[in-house]
């Protein structure tokens, strides 16, 4: 092989790696780094339950997303089911904490999504919109968009955002529960993939606009274990940040489909360390099977809110009799 050749093949080779950016989270401010997260309190009763029967949330009522509103009011993006059909529903509280005052359902599956799901997600305020990432599609679930100024009346991007990968890559047969946080100039979004083998394992996308995503070559980002709490899959991850390092809250789940949280921590939110021995469970009858779909707000003091999915029925995706729960955390 010629010189020129060799030297044209090295650029090749430069350019293809170039193209797969292995992407961090913007590095934290140095300062002493917390070690572990402490759980302080634990409501006994859930914050949110079932709505009567025939309603869109009649069933289970699962996987919260809150926001604290420029009002200060806190807006809960929740997920309905009614026996069917998951839905997205809305609800509002003065102080994240009790009452809930349901607004109804603001979202359900259409067209191409099929009849199944459009929830399962996460809201972030944009600039000028609140942006909502669920999930859609049952065989080969997939991410949506859909967009709103009010919280009740929402217009989806016209396809998914976030599809499943290519044959055998680690979430060729779906990609689901999106936890979207913005940091710099880019939105990152952690996520569940399922691979042929039923595994479920978590990875990490960015994006500038929130449509537009690449996923990191180093995906998966956290895969099974060889503990109990993982051995059934990983799901629903919740990203933040406090005390100087990177959090990810995510549930575990066992062979008999009973499942709980998880803990890791991080320096740049794709390396993660596994805090060996922290384990969120339920301790309340309608919490006792399943503790799942956590989702926080670090206050300015330092506390971290956590709401959390639960029930008392160890059933794979519904008809858990799933209520939402709240609990305090903080970084030490």
């Amino acid at each position: 092989m010629s010189r020129r050749l060799l030297i044209l093949v090295a650029l090749l080779v430069l350019v293809g790696c170039d193209s797969a950016v292995h992407f961090r989270l913007p590095a934290l401010a140095q300062t002493e780094k917390a070690s572990t997260l402490e759980v302080v309190n634990i409501e006994a009763a859930p914050v949110l339950t079932p709505g009567a029967r025939g309603e869109f949330d009649s069933v289970d009522v699962l996987n919260p997303s809150v926001l604290l509103r420029p009002d200060g009011k806190y807006w809960n993006l929740y997920s309905g089911f009614d026996g069917k059909t998951w839905h997205t529903g809305l609800a509002i509280s003065e102080n994240g904490r009790n009452p809930w005052a349901k607004l109804g359902r603001v979202l359900s599956p259409e067209g191409a999504e099929g009849d199944y799901i459009a929830a399962n997600g996460t809201a972030v305020t944009g600039p000028s919109e609140i942006l909502y990432w669920y999930q859609a599609g049952r065989a080969r679930p997939h991410i949506g968009l859909a967009r709103s100024t009010d919280g009740r009346t929402w217009k989806k991007h016209t396809e998914g955002v976030l599809q499943p990968g290519p044959y055998r890559s680690w979430d060729e047969f779906g990609v689901a529960d999106p936890y979207v946080i913005r940091a710099g100039e880019f939105y990152y979004l952690y996520y569940t993939g399922l691979d042929r083998a039923q595994r479920q394992q978590l990875g990490m996308a960015r994006s500038r606009d929130g449509v537009h995503w690449e996923k990191n070559p180093a995906n998966p980002i956290l895969e099974l274990g060889s503990d109990a709490l993982y051995e059934g899959g990983l799901g629903e991850p919740a990203v933040f940040a406090a005390r100087g390092s990177y959090w990810m809250l995510y549930t575990g789940r066992m062979w008999d489909e009973q499942r709980r949280i998880g803990l890791a921590r991080s320096d740049d939110g794709v390396t993660w360390t596994r805090v060996q021995g922290w384990v969120f469970a339920g301790r309340e009858e309608w919490d006792r099977k399943v503790v799942c779909d956590p989702t926080v707000e670090v206050q300015q003091d330092g506390t971290i809110r956590m709401w959390f999915g639960g029930g008392d029925v160890a059933s794979p995706d519904e008809r858990l009799n799933g209520r939402i729960g709240m609990a305090t955390l903080r970084a030490r």
